[in-house]
């Protein structure tokens, strides 16, 4: 056994599967599936294991997956259903027949008349068969979608929902209200502040949705990651070293994975050891799986435009001396403050102060400056993702991180 088949980021994992804290959810999706008629909507932030969820609960085989990322209109998602099922959408040739050649012969009646009773017929020349391309023809997309999944036992699993346009969600769920009372499954999941996106853009679903939250996972649930995958591979780590990992890992089992999987490298413990192998778990080795892990998740170009900030008019912002000799202005302050201990993926306003003002060797910028700074971080932030990363909620001064990765890459990039 390899370390690779035991920790599997990104991966369906086998051996490191964990899911002492889904028993209800699963029971849930397990009822829901043998009830049908109605589709299943997964809501949970990033990273947090819907996918892997899904996946092991009604099995790989049995999934149809696509995501909502780059669908314009309706039917291009449903041509990525058909591709992956093999199911043609459109006929597209045509084929005819012609001879090429004379005819001629003797004919014992008037002239003009090929065939006589008396006459004889000749002929010189071949028959060719031709085919043509034509124009694509009309698909009623509904209809073949029921004809091709109803019944089947086939699940589509349309991930990423709520990066459709809002004008194509809505045609889609017209549609799939019409395909789940005719026997086709639907597993639909969006991250949390969009979870209602299906039922919104058709309110006749609501009543034929069955809702699963998820959330991020807790730091004992992440410990059992590592205790079951370092037990199968015969390597033993400290209790603190695995409690350290699952904090940084916040809250996502993905990140967890890659973090233990890195731990199995940097000890050169890339398969079962024999005896069992002591992995290093003082502060050092921490930093340096950390790091490593951290050139998986380039945020590079992001963090530089919120550190940057917007573009000012004419007038520099105002710098704050840090304890350690740096002069910088809000917007590298307030990412420094993220990134320090412990990892917390949400930042009240009074904690984000008290962080700030850890840094700074004297004056501090004022709580406008901050509150101000957060909502243009998570704007560029947004806009330089093309998706919601961070979330600045003015009314309760509130900075939320939506995705762990870019945590820590915050935390350990530099």
């Amino acid at each position: 056994m390899r370390a690779t088949e035991v920790f599997t980021p990104g991966k369906l994992p086998e051996v490191t599967y964990v899911d002492d804290h889904l028993k209800e959810r699963s029971q849930i999706l397990a009822d829901a599936l043998e009830t049908g008629a109605a589709v299943i909507s997964l809501s949970g932030p990033s990273k947090s294991g819907k996918t892997v969820f899904i996946e092991k609960n009604i099995g790989k085989d049995r999934l149809v997956q696509v995501t909502g990322a780059g669908i314009t209109e309706a039917n291009k998602l449903w041509d990525r259903v058909f591709d992956i099922v093999g199911t043609p959408t459109t006929r597209r040739t045509a084929s005819a027949s012609s001879f090429e050649g004379t005819i001629g012969g003797k004919v014992g009646g008037e002239a003009g008349i090929l065939v006589s009773a008396t006459g004889e017929l000749s002929a010189e020349g071949k028959w060719t068969k031709s085919t043509e391309e034509q124009a694509d023809v009309a698909v009623d997309y509904l209809q073949l979608l029921i004809r091709e999944l109803a019944g089947t036992g086939l699940v589509v699993f349309i991930d990423d929902f709520h990066y459709i346009p809002r004008q194509v969600q809505v045609e889609l769920s017209n549609q799939i209200k019409e395909a789940i009372r005719n026997g086709v499954i639907f597993v639909v999941a969006s991250v949390p502040y969009h979870s209602d996106d299906a039922i919104r853009a058709n309110p006749d679903l609501r009543g034929r949705t069955v809702k699963l939250d998820f959330d991020y996972w807790k730091a004992d649930e992440l410990a059992k990651i590592a205790n079951r995958g370092f037990g199968a591979l015969q390597a033993s780590a400290t209790s603190a070293y695995v409690v350290a990992l699952a904090s940084e890992a916040a809250g996502s089992p993905q990140l967890m994975q890659s973090l233990c999987l890195t731990t199995c490298f940097e000890n050169d413990a890339r398969e079962m050891q024999e005896p069992t192998k002591h992995l290093a778990s003082d502060r050092d080795a921490i930093n340096r799986v950390c790091t490593r892990t951290a050139a998986t998740s380039d945020y590079s170009s992001t963090v530089a435009k919120m550190r940057d900030g917007p573009k000012t008019r004419g007038q520099d912002r105002k710098s704050y001396l840090t304890r350690d000799g740096a002069v910088i202005d809000v917007y590298p302050l307030i990412l420094r403050a993220v990134a320090l201990d412990p990892p917390e993926l949400t930042q009240r306003y009074p904690n984000l102060q008290r962080r700030i003002q850890s840094i700074c060797a004297a004056e501090q910028p004022s709580g406008s400056s901050v509150t101000g700074a957060c909502s243009h971080i998570a704007s560029i932030a947004n806009e330089s993702e093309n998706r919601n990363i961070i979330e600045w909620e003015s009314d309760n001064d509130v900075l939320d991180i939506r995705d762990p990765y870019l945590l820590f890459y915050l935390r350990w990039s530099d």
